[in-house]
């Protein structure tokens, strides 16, 4: 038996008038999915433990079979063991998005607003280019900086202190003034490095082409060393993971799983899906892989910017580009499988953040197809009556090793 997750990063949402009062993964055109609901099991599942922010740290964790509450060191240090930081167990690592700040002149800095956490979904390459720029001035012990993917990268604090920080896609439009860190170093380097980016000739030309100028680094989600449990002593499965985001890479990192490398990936709407796609296929048809976890940003992006219909069109992807000729070239290898879809949070477009309401599930057996009709959206599974409680059984259930009940 294969099994493959394919996660659709904050796929979830809250009805929209605009939608006849559905959510997107109810509007959406989604005709592979559709047809795999009928013959699969949906449900409900809580991936955030009660009292934990909703991150898609905590709950990736959580979808993978482990619990935050006892795993959960911080985000940025999983970020940390994808990059390859030679991280000490003294050390905190912070997630330093580059973003982009309100440019009003003659204002306070702690005036300014956060337009974009992503700053337009910048490139690495170009982002790249501006971290160095404030390297060269701020990077002196015990401060080290590191480069990521795209705006998301990381900073190492030697004997540092893990101060609780608010992520920058949580305070879109708000004055910062009130979300800064406390710690004077901290606060000292964000404004310096506004003041190094701000004018920055990438950003006047990001500018002079109608986006979004990547002028702030914005430090979060402090923490200490993690340390998981190997996923293949824990379940018995050789695993790989599929994504563009470094906190992915991450966690498998820590769980002792590979990552496979996909020319194209970059965790936006444009994403390479059919490489991904054929990245799972290829490891569980050729490569003797047990397990596969695909990651698809795309929908939690979009989520974070507002946009019903680039939403729509992140889901519809994820249906088209990875459902559809996943399950073909699953069935046309003679193999027998089991495929969960499902969020990790919801990412309503109202709010434009995370939130920590349950999700809805899909698990496909191809030894034992089920005849329902329903269809996967947050509505028919919780009409289902089928709920786990506690995110990491989910994956327990999915993979055989135990089979608790639980109904709303």
């Amino acid at each position: 038996m294969k099994y493959v997750v394919v996660l659709g990063d904050g796929m979830a949402d809250e009805p929209i008038a605009r939608l006849n009062g559905r959510t997107p993964l109810a509007y959406a055109d989604t005709p592979a999915l559709d047809a795999l609901s009928q013959k699969s099991e949906i449900g409900m599942v809580s991936t955030i433990p009660e009292g934990m922010k909703p991150g898609s740290d905590t709950a990736n964790l959580s979808v993978m079979g482990y619990d935050p509450k006892k795993y959960y060191s911080g985000r940025s240090p999983l970020e940390a063991l994808s990059i390859g930081v030679p991280m000490k167990d003294t050390d905190i690592a912070l997630r330093c998005n580059i973003v982009t700040l309100s440019g009003e002149e003659g204002i306070p800095f702690t005036k300014r607003r956060i337009l974009d956490h992503s700053s337009g979904e910048i490139g690495t390459e170009d982002c790249a280019v501006l971290l160095h720029a404030v390297m060269e001035e701020l990077d002196r012990p015990p401060y080290h900086f590191y480069v990521g993917t795209s705006y998301r990268h990381c900073l190492i604090w030697e004997n540092g202190r893990a101060e609780e920080l608010t992520p920058p896609h949580d305070i879109l439009g708000r004055e910062i003034g009130a979300y800064l860190p406390d710690d004077k170093k901290l606060y000292e380097m964000m404004v310096r490095s506004y003041e190094i980016l701000k004018d920055h000739p990438i950003n006047q030309k990001r500018r002079e082409k109608g986006l979004n100028p990547a002028n702030c680094c914005w430090f979060w989600g402090a923490g200490t060393r993690p340390s998981l449990p190997s996923f293949y002593e824990k379940t018995g499965m050789r695993g790989i993971m599929i994504s563009a985001v470094d906190l992915l890479k991450g966690i498998a990192v820590g769980a002792g799983m590979d990552v496979a490398h996909v020319e194209g990936a970059n965790g936006g709407l444009d994403t390479n899906y059919e490489g991904k796609t054929q990245a799972a296929l290829d490891a569980l048809v050729r490569e003797g892989y047990d397990f596969a976890y695909i990651h698809v940003e795309a929908p939690d992006e979009m989520g974070h910017q507002g946009s019903v219909e680039k939403k729509l069109k992140a889901i519809e992807y994820l249906d088209q580009r990875v459902i559809a000729p996943l399950t073909a070239g699953l069935d046309a290898s003679g193999l027998d499988y089991r495929l969960m879809v499902l969020p990790d949070h919801p990412t309503p477009i109202r709010l434009r953040t995370h939130t920590a309401e349950s999700v809805p599930y899909l698990i496909y057996d191809s030894t034992n197809v089920q005849k329902n009709d329903w269809s996967y959206n947050e509505a028919e599974a919780i009409l289902s009556g089928n709920f786990f409680p506690e995110g990491p059984r989910l994956m327990d259930h999915f993979l055989g090793l135990k089979q608790p009940s639980y109904r709303l």
